[in-house]
């Protein structure tokens, strides 16, 4: 009883601050944005009172042809005149919107117009996600030995305990992931984009490989871009790379709180590697269950007969 008081008691304390959570990030974003937006609409409001001034355009003709003219940007369509992209949905565009399809990260620029496409889209990603789910974790399993095993082996050898190698072994970890999947593709997403800067290119990674996808920068979405078919592609790379990367530093993570005892504390479950390691492996189950036991290993394994199991009484008369 108490065991579970004290598991609700820490579930009450997670949902608590996960709500304090959200209105500190409210009461920051309010602050922060509603400034710049009031800002932004005043002049959207004068361009708009400018352009009715020197035109014949009544004030709802003009409201419907903006709200029309959004309504196609939304979905990737533009009516200005040096908009060049041909189409949003030849090959490699449709390769790029199935790829942040099934990788969830959905930024949301390139939408279905049609309602076959949407219901395709469900279809879709119905298979797709839960596969893409499962070929990242094959990767990963396949990275732990090179990347997360033989590091925390090396450092253990080389004089560390088993804890401080788990943290000297994540920070590095996360070092390598932050400077080979942030800092560098930022650098080259704030050369190739002319409109970004290099923190744009930060914010745009963070962004694509936690998954969220805001839609707010979206590569190769700029008129007259070279090699766009090629650029699309590489970006395809680098987010399924990513995202392997920062599963597998998750993962690491998870392993360290492990040995540090955090998801004891916090009642959480386990990696599922070290509870792998517990478990014998089924293919050594199943042969053994097959082999014929030793007839003295059967005899020592069965229990004793309650009759001539030794008691208390019988070791002191002896």
């Amino acid at each position: 009883m108490r065991s579970a008081a004290k598991s609700w008691l820490l579930l009450a304390g997670f949902v608590l601050f996960y709500v304090v959570y959200l209105l500190f990030g409210a009461l920051v974003f309010s602050s922060i944005e509603r400034p710049v937006e009031d800002e932004l609409r005043r002049d959207v409001e004068a361009l708009k009172r400018d352009f009715l001034n020197q035109s014949c355009v009544s004030a709802a003709a003009l409201e419907l042809f903006l709200a029309k003219v959004l309504a196609a940007n939304k979905h990737g369509v533009s009516v200005l005149r040096n908009a060049s992209l041909s189409s949003n949905w030849d090959l490699a565009s449709s390769m790029f919107f199935a790829n942040t399809l099934v990788t969830t990260v959905g930024y949301g620029q390139t939408a279905p117009l049609s309602d076959t496409g949407k219901a395709f889209s469900i279809l879709y990603a119905l298979i797709g996600v839960p596969f893409t789910m499962l070929v990242l974790t094959a990767c990963i399993q396949r990275l732990v030995h090179p990347l997360v095993l033989t590091p925390l082996s090396f450092l253990q050898r080389s004089g560390m305990e088993p804890r401080p190698a788990t943290v000297v072994h994540f920070l590095l970890l996360m070092v390598l992931v932050v400077l080979c999947f942030f800092m560098v593709p930022a650098a080259i997403f704030s050369a190739l984009e002319v409109s970004w800067s290099f923190l744009d290119g930060i914010y745009f990674c963070f962004i694509s490989l936690c998954t969220i996808g805001l839609g707010d920068f979206v590569p190769g979405a700029q008129q007259g871009q070279k090699y766009r078919t090629l650029y699309q592609i590489t970006v395809m790379v680098y987010l399924f790379t990513g995202l392997m990367m920062m599963y597998l530093l998750l993962r690491t993570f998870h392993r360290m709180a492990d040995l540090h005892g955090l998801t004891a504390f916090f009642q959480l479950p386990r990696c599922e590697e070290d509870q792998d390691e517990d478990q014998e492996p089924i293919v050594e189950s199943a042969h053994e269950d097959r082999t014929l036991p030793d007839p003295a290993e059967k005899a020592a394994s069965e229990p004793l007969e309650p009759a001539s199991q030794p008691t208390y009484n019988t070791i002191n008369k002896g």
